[in-house]
């Protein structure tokens, strides 16, 4: 009976150990396959890398239906999902490099001629890597720190509570006026303190890493909290932490942050290190663009 044809779908880089073997042999990937490790068969001494690797039916990973899947928003998300659960038990228990999503080779000997031809490359990186997470720390202006511009806005803030200067009398349309400059110049006002209050966190968080990532911020569903919380994120930055590092980052984030009215904080990982990792490799044996950034991940 002829098999179904496959293509070899690629995780991340690692170098092979026991317990990184034992992690790979419980674990599934996307559409459920099993994986396996993929050392070159050239190596020469225990720290070659390897990929982390399944095999996925090449009716439903080919350019083609990739096309329609990247529309299908509840397919991506299951996939994504499916592509980080791997990566990050893996990193629990080894260095590991992710790679991108839906990163394909037409077979396993195409896949090991790019594992050599990258192989330096990976070594490095995965040696810049080792005893490091990767953590996210995201700044939010909160949604009552901000006048929304109707009049029933007012921020809370050093002024707050002493009474208005009396107004000289003016008519209704120029006191709208006046009122509406009012709220644009403390709208603008509130924005400066996040900005300076976003550089003052960043700046709290930057002697505890070794690299750090500056993402564009995020609107949206995306702006919501760890607690739901809703906020106008205006840093989204990613760290790489020592692991003997990780609670003094966190605990300087978290001072940084303490007093400063009207805005949130949030500081999530530790993480495999997405933001950190080389770009996937590039293939054209399969027509697939690996240009995908995966979702799910820290950002």
């Amino acid at each position: 009976m002829n098999r179904e044809p496959t293509l070899t779908y690629v995780y991340a880089v690692a170098v092979p150990t026991p317990e990184l073997g034992r992690a790979v042999a419980s674990l599934r990937g996307v559409a459920d396959a099993a994986l396996s490790l993929l050392p070159p068969l050239d190596a020469t001494g225990p720290a070659a890398p390897a990929f982390v690797t399944s095999q996925v039916p090449h009716a439903d990973w080919r350019e083609e239906a990739l096309r329609a899947h990247f529309e299908d928003l509840g397919w991506l998300e299951s996939t994504a999902r499916a592509h980080h659960h791997v990566i990050q038990a893996l990193s629990d228990r080894a260095t590991v490099l992710p790679l991108r999503m839906a990163t394909l080779y037409q077979d396993e000997e195409r896949a090991l001629a790019a594992l050599r031809e990258q192989r330096p490359a990976f070594a490095d990186r995965l040696a810049l890597l080792a005893h490091h997470a990767e953590y996210g720390v995201k700044v939010y202006v909160r949604p009552d720190a901000v006048g929304d511009g109707d009049g029933d806005g007012d921020a809370e803030g050093p002024d707050a509570g002493l009474p208005a200067a009396t107004p000289a009398p003016a008519g209704p349309g120029k006191a709208y006026l006046q009122a509406r400059k009012r709220q644009h110049h403390a709208r603008e006002d509130r924005y400066q303190q996040a900005a300076r209050a976003a550089e003052r966190i960043a700046a709290a968080a930057a002697p505890h890493a070794t690299h750090a990532v500056r993402h564009p911020t995020q609107s949206g569903p995306l702006t919501h909290g760890e607690a739901g919380e809703d906020g106008e994120n205006v840093l989204n930055d990613a760290y790489l932490v020592p692991d003997d590092r990780a609670e003094v980052f966190r605990r300087a984030v978290q001072q940084a942050g303490e007093d400063l009215p009207g805005v949130r904080v949030d500081i999530t990982g530790p993480w495999a290190p997405y933001s950190f990792a080389m770009p996937a490799p590039r293939t054209t044996d399969t027509g697939t663009d690996t240009d995908t950034d995966t979702p799910g991940g820290p950002t």
